[in-house]
């Protein structure tokens, strides 16, 4: 959520095994993504998960990424 524009660029992030979720990572994620795309495109934060939760088609339930980041707010897009 963001209080001006309603939501941020934000990325869910499931490293691959062996590989360290940290700010280096971030970093070199936001870098990767601000050389390819605009620069609104660019995730403002990066947060890292052991599993995303894909469902059986393999998809990424996105409403169930998003609701932790809008519990407890008046409104939800």
């Amino acid at each position: 959520p963001d209080d001006e524009w309603g939501e941020q660029v934000h990325a869910e992030v499931q490293p691959v095994a062996g590989t360290a979720g940290d700010a280096a990572l971030a970093a070199e994620l936001q870098a990767h993504v601000r050389a390819h795309l605009a620069g609104y495109k660019v995730p403002r934060s990066v947060a890292f998960r052991p599993d995303l939760g894909r469902l059986p088609s393999g998809k990424v339930p996105i409403r169930h990424l998003r609701a932790p980041y809008w519990a407890g707010r008046d409104r939800s897009i």
